[in-house]
């Protein structure tokens, strides 16, 4: 549910957030925060920056959620829905009857005091988890495998849902978010419903603090920097691109070129996110 703030002053007299007050206020599980974890600030293993306009922000901690759902038939009980700082949907708190607790992302319509659980056999309902064989046709279903036992990987964002198109030989047809047609093998596990929180999208930011509270750095264009930082740089007065193509601040292609490297997923995709329907 979206919450517009009153134009006290010019950062909140256009900001539109969303409303928490039917979240858990307490303090998250701590048995389940991730121990050791750091900003990486925009660089990946290597240390090299790998997304740029990365770095700052508010300190977060990170919960550990359970992709792999590894409680197979036994129901846990919601015990409460929180915010994660670390994505766009909110997560749930789930209780076994062995005392074990367990994160899991919350779906459209799951309430506190809900059974959710995970199996082979399991009921056709909101939280529940089970392989792509037993999905019913045109179910929306999310937190989903691309490798049987990996854990979800895809379909993880707030709003978001996939849908089972057809089945046949040891593969599902799935339409992914993107509206991209892909087969993933029927042992791969999924959660029945669609993610919850689906106005995170319609969130408006208000000012570029909280951009900066978020971690995200401001952009330059490259037609404003010098020429020795950028292929688009110098020039007298106002100038464009002024050369055959955009290019990156590296001199490679910046608009059209794709950049997906050969992979062994590639042969699974049966229509491409990029193609119009």
């Amino acid at each position: 549910m979206l919450k517009k703030r009153k134009p006290t002053t010019p950062g909140t007299r256009h900001q539109v957030v969303l409303d928490r007050s039917d979240l858990y206020k307490g303090e998250p599980e701590k048995s389940l925060l991730a121990k050791g974890h750091k900003k990486r600030q925009g660089r990946g293993y290597k240390g090299h920056i790998t997304m740029r306009h990365r770095g700052g922000g508010v300190k977060k901690r990170m919960r550990i959620i359970d992709w792999k759902r590894r409680k197979r038939d036994i129901a846990g009980r919601v015990e409460r829905i929180e915010y994660d700082p670390m994505r766009s949907a909110n997560i749930a708190l789930i209780i076994y009857p062995d005392g074990e607790k367990k994160y899991m992302v919350a779906p459209d319509e799951l309430n506190i005091g809900d059974q959710v659980i995970a199996g082979e056999k399991v009921e056709i309902k909101t939280g529940n988890a089970m392989p792509l064989r037993n999905v019913p046709i045109g179910i929306p279903i999310h937190n989903l495998e691309m490798t049987p036992g990996k854990g979800a990987q895809i379909v993880r964002g707030a709003g978001t849902a996939a849908y089972v198109q057809a089945k046949e030989g040891k593969y599902a047809t799935v339409q992914l978010p993107s509206k991209e047609l892909r087969l993933i093998n029927l042992k791969c596990y999924a959660t029945i419903g669609q993610v919850g929180n689906h106005d995170w999208k319609n969130r408006k930011i208000g000012k570029a603090g909280r951009k900066r509270l978020m971690g995200i750095r401001p952009t330059v264009r490259g037609v404003a920097q010098h020429p020795g930082s950028h292929p688009h740089g110098g020039g007298e007065g106002r100038s464009g691109v002024g050369m055959k193509y955009p290019k990156t601040p590296w001199g490679k292609h910046a608009l059209g070129k794709k950049t997906r490297g050969k992979r062994k997923s590639s042969k699974f995709i049966i229509r491409d996110r990029r193609v119009k329907i």
